[in-house]
Formats: C-alpha cells, structure tokens, sequence
C-alpha cells in the first residue's frame, strides 16, 4: 500500500508541474513585423548592405504561411546558415499580409511579381538594390514528400551562390 501511495503523489507531483507551467507558456514567435513599412524598411536594408558590402535577400512572406516560418527558424536554428547569413547577407522579412486586398501590388510588380511563386520567395539584391535574382521555395524541399521541410544542404548551396564574393569577377580563378 505505502508503494502505491508513493506512486500515486509522485504521478500528482509530476502532473501539478506540468499544470504549473501551462500558464506560463511562451506565445508563437511572429518573426514577420505585420505592421511594418515596407518600404522604409527596405531602404534601412539597402542602406546597411551598402555600409556593410553585403547582398540583402528578401524573405517575402507572413505568420499565416507555417513554409515561411520554418524557413526562417531554419536560418537562425542551423549554426552554418545562420553564419553564412550574417556574413553575407542583410536578412530582411517582408511581410505579405493573408489579405490579398491589403497587398501591395506595386512593390510586387517592382521586384517581377515573387508573389507567383507562392511562399517563401526570395529576392537577392545587391548593396545596390539590383535585383540579381528570384528563388522560389520549392527548390530547398526534401525531394520525399514524406519528409517536411528544407534540406540544409540545398539553402547553404544556394546562399553560397549569391554572396557578394561568390558575385564577383576578381575571384573567379582562369582556366
């Protein structure tokens, strides 16, 4: 009897700790400002990217979108991606709301409608806000549909691509 009761309180513990921590869960990260300028934030990207000698690459995308989160806990949870990321790039979320009323079609006409990609799509520009090129998401994907998510392998080829030094004529060795 002393056994069962022993079993019993520590099963009660066990289930008052984790009734204890319920209320004290951590909200869903929003990594994408919803009431950002988008504009304006692209022009302080473009400015740091100048300063830092950097490429900005757009994530276009929302909270709505689960692909476009786990992208980004992908950039900043794979230790390799997160330094190639900061190296090279100036990181920049532009948010496209769910509401296709409340989009802004310009800046998507601006930058060759990414929005017929889907989402995430990136858009890598250089410190001078040339547009050098378009990647839909689909392309980082595990081939077996099986498995969700991006392949590390493929993102960490692709941003290696695109960096400036990668861009650059200087660096290429003759043949």
């Amino acid at each position: 009897m002393k056994a069962v009761l022993k079993i019993i309180t520590f099963l009660l513990f066990v289930i008052s700790l984790g009734m204890g921590t319920v209320g004290f869960a951590q909200p869903v990260a929003k990594p994408y400002d919803e009431n950002q300028d988008a504009r304006a934030e692209l022009k302080k990207a473009l400015a740091r990217a100048e300063k830092e000698n950097k490429n900005v690459l757009i994530q276009w995308g929302g909270n709505w979108c689960s692909w476009c989160m786990r992208f980004h806990a992908m950039v900043n949870g794979v230790p390799a991606i997160d330094s190639l990321m900061k190296e090279n790039y100036i990181y920049f979320l532009l948010n496209v709301p769910q509401a296709k009323d409340k989009r802004d079609n310009a800046l998507f006409q601006e930058y060759g409608f990414p929005n017929r990609f889907g989402y995430p799509v990136f858009v890598i520009l250089d410190k001078n806000g040339q547009r050098l090129n378009t990647q839909d998401s689909d392309a980082f994907e595990y081939r077996d549909p099986n498995v969700k998510g991006y392949d590390t392998a493929k993102v960490i080829r692709f941003l290696t691509l695109w960096t400036p030094k990668a861009l650059n004529p200087a660096t290429y060795q003759k043949h």
